[in-house]
């Protein structure tokens, strides 16, 4: 959890299937431990394709079976299913904004906030509501302020954590679609 932490978490992501990991593996893990999900994040990278949102958005019925007797995983067919749905609904989304990249940094909030002193956001409720309109499941206004503080959409490092400043500088340096 460490390395996550100082090297991945909060720092910006604009590579759709990047961004479509980060979704499908916060959706997983509601309810669960964060560590649970690292731990099993090689095999969700097996099961689902690498996260390749054309590939998961092809898996059928036969797929979601051989996934719910693989222990590697978290065995929970709402939300395998899930994911192979928002990953069709992800392609929607690559139509109507060129990618799923420049369609979240569009709720990209002050990056003044304070850090860490909510566990959502307005911006979002916002996405998590846009998201459920467009067919998106396991994407309540939690799991998607997980999912930006994730991606880096919003840098919660506190202050004085040595992973701060250098997710800073990543925004500073960091060309948004």
């Amino acid at each position: 959890m460490i390395v996550y932490h100082d090297v991945e978490w909060g720092f910006p992501v604009a590579d759709d299937n990047r961004l479509f990991e980060k979704l499908c593996l916060e959706g997983f893990q509601a309810g669960l431990s964060w560590l649970t999900i690292l731990r099993k994040r090689e095999a969700f990278r097996r099961s689902f394709a690498g996260f390749d949102v054309d590939r998961v958005a092809r898996l059928g019925p036969r797929h979601v079976e051989r996934m719910m007797g693989d222990a590697s995983i978290v065995r929970h067919r709402g939300k395998i299913v899930s994911a192979i749905g928002n990953a069709r609904r992800a392609r929607s989304l690559v139509d109507e904004f060129g990618s799923i990249a420049a369609y979240v940094w569009r709720y990209e909030p002050d990056p003044a906030r304070k850090p860490g002193s909510d566990p959502s956001s307005q911006e979002a409720v916002a996405l998590s509501k846009d998201l459920k309109k467009r067919g998106f499941t396991f994407v309540g206004p939690t799991t998607v302020y997980a999912f930006m503080q994730a991606m880096g959409l919003v840098n919660d490092h506190a202050r004085g954590c040595l992973a701060r400043p250098r997710a800073e500088t990543a925004r500073r340096g960091f060309q948004k679609p």
